[in-house]
């Protein structure tokens, strides 16, 4: 017996030590090609092949490589052939090694130190290498064991809410349902189709009805996810319906501003648009990713292997958004039939106090492009000013001009006369009378004096925005019609905000919403001089006192205002249609804002009545 176990021992030293008959090299070669074949996705069966057990392989590596989801592995070294444990298989050897896998953000480094053992290989072996990988859980953990896998878990934080002025919630997390259908109980679809489609929040009930149809019986559908205070307003209704089911949940929800904060998708708990895509590490937080090892049939965690040092809250992301101004421009586009925005600044500072959009699928008061008509005026006001005409220069304002073969005219086609003064051409919205003094204009004119207003400069408001363009005219009939804001100039009703703003204040101050961060404010490369914003004052106080913004006569707080009703396309067949605006300032309130209404009429007699309803709201004393 003693010498059977000399021998015994004899070989394995061999095997270890290798000599011309039995190399250990062929170990060390196998063990690389299974770190080399090891795959990070579902292909494993490259790396099963090599073992002893191929099934038994790719059903943890699978397993492994789906519950970690490495973003990387790197194999850091090979070790040279040693003797495998004692209760390994005659003949094996063992090859050490080190890996490195990238958990991402949470853990980019977690380094495992494990080994492998081989086997001498029989004939029909699928390498040439002398050796096959001996399978056992602990190869890829010397800590794992039958029956279990290597698992990543995150803990999120809770997601930080975004924060109006005075510290109330835009967003935060909030109560939301999901609502579904058990085919098997359903006992009256078209009262279910009803009560769903009272919600109004887009569901299609025939297709619904065709899923519902072609489902498992037994089940659920699901159909759609609202908001808490929707469902308590259709409550008795929806749970009448017998075989509709109900599930109550939280997730991130914007309260306010809902265009400009942007939504979070509720299973990555990330954000996709607005202030929630653009602040998301700061509001998300870092999460806490730990490895564990886990049984494979519960999921239950047994050991803790490694954590990260995340584990960080979010951090509240603060603006500048009055909540009762913001909710005034909700309630006034609320009103209207047709899309639009209202954005309001302060014009002493700069700081956005509301954006409000209908519908809410996109920041078009702050990211649209518009034609801004003849609100642009009161930069086209400001170039002759600048340019050392008076307010009380007549200019005419005749019934049409003709610009190399184009008719401009005026709204209705109306006429002042030839005695027509900047003052009169600018309450009443001339549009001939600035047209017939194109020869005052240099091309790049009107892109200068915009830049005075913000209009065309490169904002960083801690939002994303579209900040302006007023291109260097191309000719003389570009040139006209980019006197009266159309042609190539364009702007966001944030932008037209600015312009008011900066009559207001007398200088231009970039719009702000997120007020708490380090960037560099855009400045204009000049400001107006003292006397053109003192004309601008009181032809926008006059537009409001005599002209086309009557609407807003009785708006307490010192309204001044311009008008504007821009043209474009509407559709493929080339109908013209127009946009309504209207831009002004309250001086007594510190307030700057301009209202647009798509498709939607005249400045004056559309978008004015909008404006009235919303500054009335926004400065209601007993609000204050």
């Amino acid at each position: 017996m003693a010498l059977m176990a000399l021998a015994v021992g004899a070989v394995v030293l061999l095997l270890v030590r290798g000599d011309d008959d039995n190399p250990t090299d062929g170990a060390v070669e196998l063990a690389e090609e299974f770190l080399r074949a090891w795959p990070l996705d579902n292909e494993v069966e490259p790396a099963a092949r090599l073992t002893d057990d191929p099934e038994a392989a790719a059903s943890l590596l699978e397993s492994v490589n789906r519950n970690l989801s490495p973003e990387g592995r790197e194999t850091v070294s090979v070790g040279e052939v040693g003797e495998a444990g004692a209760d390994a298989p005659t003949g094996a050897v063992a090859v050490p090694y080190t890996v490195v896998y990238d958990l991402g953000e949470g853990l980019p480094e977690w380094t495992v130190e494990s080994s492998i053992t081989l086997l001498p290989a029989p004939e029909d072996a699928p390498t040439d290498t002398g050796w096959l990988v001996h399978w056992e859980p602990s190869l890829l953990h010397p800590d794992l064991a039958d029956g279990q896998t290597l698992m990543r878990t995150t803990d999120k934080p809770e997601r930080a809410p975004v924060l109006a002025a005075d510290g109330s919630e835009l967003a935060g997390s909030g109560q939301v349902w999901s609502i579904s259908v058990w085919p098997a109980v359903l006992a009256d679809p078209e009262q279910a189709w009803a009560a769903i489609e009272a919600l109004d929040v887009g569901v299609d009930t025939e297709a619904l009805a065709e899923r519902v149809e072609q489902a498992d019986p037994d089940r659920a559908v699901h159909v759609v996810t609202i908001r808490d205070e929707l469902y308590e307003e259709h409550r008795d209704e929806l749970n009448a319906v017998l075989g509709l089911q109900f599930d109550q949940s939280s997730r991130p929800l914007a309260y306010a501003a809902r265009s400009v904060v942007g939504g979070v998708d509720p299973e990555t708990g990330e954000g996709t648009s607005g202030l929630q895509a653009r602040w998301d590490d700061r509001l998300a937080g870092v999460p806490l990713t730990s490895v564990v090892i886990a049984e494979r049939q519960s999921a239950s965690a047994v050991e803790t292997l490694a954590e990260g040092e995340g584990g960080v809250d979010g951090e509240p992301l603060e603006t500048t958004i009055d909540p009762m101004i913001q909710e005034a421009a909700e309630e006034a586009l609320a009103t209207q039939e047709q899309n639009g925005s209202i954005a309001a600044v302060r014009p002493s500072t700069g700081e956005v106090l509301a954006l409000a959009d209908q519908p809410l699928d996109f920041a078009r008061s702050a990211e649209g492009r518009y034609a801004p008509g003849s609100g642009f005026k009161v930069i086209t006001a400001a170039a002759l000013l600048e340019g050392g005409v008076a307010s009380d220069e007549v200019l005419g304002c005749p019934k049409e001009e003709v610009v190399r073969g184009y008719r401009f005219h005026n709204q209705d086609e109306f006429e002042l006369g030839p005695d027509t003064t900047l003052h009169e051409a600018f309450t009443a919205s001339c549009n001939t009378a600035f047209i017939g003094n194109r020869d005052r204009f240099a091309p790049e004119t009107l892109r200068e004096v915009a830049l005075a207003f913000g209009v065309g400069g490169e904002w960083d408001a801690g939002l994303t925005t579209f900040d302006g363009s007023v291109p260097v005219a191309d000719g003389e009939s570009d040139l006209a019609a980019s006197l009266i804001g159309q042609a190539r100039v364009e702007a966001s009703p944030l932008g037209m905000a600015a312009v008011a703003a900066t009559v207001a204040a007398g200088e231009f101050h970039q719009p702000v919403l997120v007020p708490d961060e380090e960037r560099e404010v855009w400045e204009p490369p000049t400001r107006l001089g003292d006397s053109t914003v003192e004309e601008l004052r009181k032809m926008m106080r006059a537009t409001v006192t005599e002209g086309t913004a009557s609407a807003l006569r009785d708006v307490p707080g010192g309204p001044h205002a311009k008008t504007g009703t821009a043209e474009f396309v509407a559709g493929e067949d080339g109908e013209l249609s127009t946009h309504a605006w209207i831009i002004g300032f309250l001086a007594e309130e510190d307030l700057a804002f301009a209202v647009l209404l798509e498709d939607g009429g005249s400045g004056g007699s559309h978008a004015g009545p909008v404006a009235a309803e919303f500054l009335r709201d926004a400065v209601a004393p007993s609000a204050r």
